[in-house]
Formats: structure tokens, C-alpha cells, sequence
């Protein structure tokens, strides 16, 4: 049992379409206290259209916000605020993982061969988005982004009132499968987008390879500062 009242903090985007469960955004994703803090004005088109630098201090306030509450550990609704993983990381004194995609260096050291990003919005995952995450550019990828697909890009990028989330689970199985027939060099996935996770067992039941997404990335980050326990000492002859 996590201890009562330690929480994770997530920094939200200010969006209105629905949170599945499973989605970084809903509660009912997480087996211990959350607190959530939505950064007025960091829109879909501020973050990943536009990188608005404007938006760190915002960011900053936000995470000293959550600390003070009482988080523990402090991620974000987006994969693309990598860019400001260091600066709200030097912020706060609390574990900071802004982005799933820091997960893509551990990725490639697990399985030595090429990591699969599945993004958003392959056209705005630029290299210094990839840098801020600490992708060695040496680091085999491969980016597929999901901004052409309207089941997807219609309520996530555009901010729309609903959500059909088997159409969209079925997008994401056939990207995936599609990337591993190109490329069956793959070794493991990464979700950049925060929004992919609940879709993350059939992506990894289908291609037979690892996925990593914010949820996992959250929940280990979490288990590391909330420890479980395993009982008294014993001692075995």
C-alpha cells in the first residue's frame, strides 16, 4: 500500500477533450494519490506548434505548486515539454520527467537495436526536442507521427469535445505494425504522446516488443522516491 497523502504531480496542458482512463489526465490511471495543476494558456498550438518559450516560467510556478502541495514527483500531460525538462527540473527538489521520451536512451540500452516514437506530431518533433529528452543523435530511431489521422488528430490536437477511443486504439495498432514490417529491427517502442498509454498492451500484445509510455514512466519514477516494503528481515539458511 503507498503511503496515504505522498502524490504524483502532473503539469496539464489547458485542454478540454476527454481522459480515458489509462490517459496521464484521469485519476482512475493511477494506484496512489495525484495531484493535477492545469498551466492556464499552454494550449496544444502554444506547446507543440509553436514551442512557446513564454510558457516556462508558467511551467516553473506550476511544479513549485505541486511540490508545495505535496508531489513527490512532478510529469506533464505532453511529451513535448522535454524542452523545459531542465529548467523546471533545477526548480524543484522532486523528481521531474516532463516527457516520455527521457525513456528512449533506456529504451535502445535495453535492446541495443532501433527505438519506434510514436508522436503526435512527427512534423514538430524537432531535434532539439529530442536533445532536451538526452536522445544521442546516435541513437537509432524511428518517428511516426499521428497528426494525419483525424480519429487521433481531431480530438487531441485540435482540442475536440469527444473521443472515440477504439478508432483511435485501431490507428495506433496499425502504425505499429505497419513500423515493424518497414523496420524489424525495431526493439522496443516509446510513446511520446502522454495521451497513448491506454492503448500500450495491444501495441506491445501485437508487435511483440516492449512499449514504453508515461504511465509506466510515472509509476517507476513514483515507486523510487515511495518505496514498498517486503516485510521484516528474515533470514535463510
Amino acid at each position: 500500500m503507498k503511503t496515504e497523502g505522498a502524490a504524483l504531480g502532473v503539469l496539464m496542458l489547458d485542454t478540454k477533450f476527454p481522459r480515458i482512463v489509462g490517459d496521464v489526465g484521469n485519476r482512475l490511471s493511477y494506484q496512489y494519490p495525484v495531484i493535477f495543476r492545469t498551466v492556464r494558456g499552454a494550449t496544444v498550438q502554444r506547446v507543440i506548434y509553436d514551442a512557446d518559450p513564454l510558457l516556462l516560467d508558467q511551467f516553473i510556478e506550476g511544479a513549485q505548486d505541486l511540490e508545495t502541495q505535496g508531489a513527490v514527483a512532478i510529469t506533464s500531460s505532453c511529451g513535448f515539454l522535454s524542452l523545459f525538462q531542465d529548467s523546471v527540473a533545477k526548480a524543484v527538489s522532486v523528481p521531474v520527467l516532463l516527457s516520455s521520451l527521457l525513456q528512449v536512451p533506456l529504451a535502445y540500452a535495453l535492446t541495443q537495436r532501433r527505438v519506434a516514437v510514436i508522436t503526435a506530431n512527427s512534423e514538430r518533433l524537432s531535434e532539439e526536442v529530442l536533445r532536451c529528452a538526452g536522445i544521442d543523435p546516435n541513437v537509432p530511431l524511428t518517428i511516426s507521427g499521428l497528426q494525419d489521422i483525424p480519429a487521433f488528430s481531431e480530438p487531441v490536437l485540435n482540442d475536440g469535445a469527444s473521443l472515440q477511443s477504439e478508432a483511435i486504439e485501431q490507428e495506433v495498432l496499425q502504425n505499429a505494425n505497419m513500423l515493424c514490417e518497414q523496420y524489424p529491427d525495431i526493439g522496443a517502442f516509446v510513446f511520446e504522446c502522454h495521451n497513448l498509454a491506454p492503448y500500450a498492451k495491444r501495441v506491445q500484445q501485437a508487435t511483440g516488443r516492449p512499449v514504453f509510455d508515461i504511465i509506466d514512466f510515472a509509476n517507476w519514477i513514483y515507486s523510487t522516491v515511495i518505496k514498498d516494503g517486503f516485510g521484516p528481515p528474515s533470514t535463510t539458511n
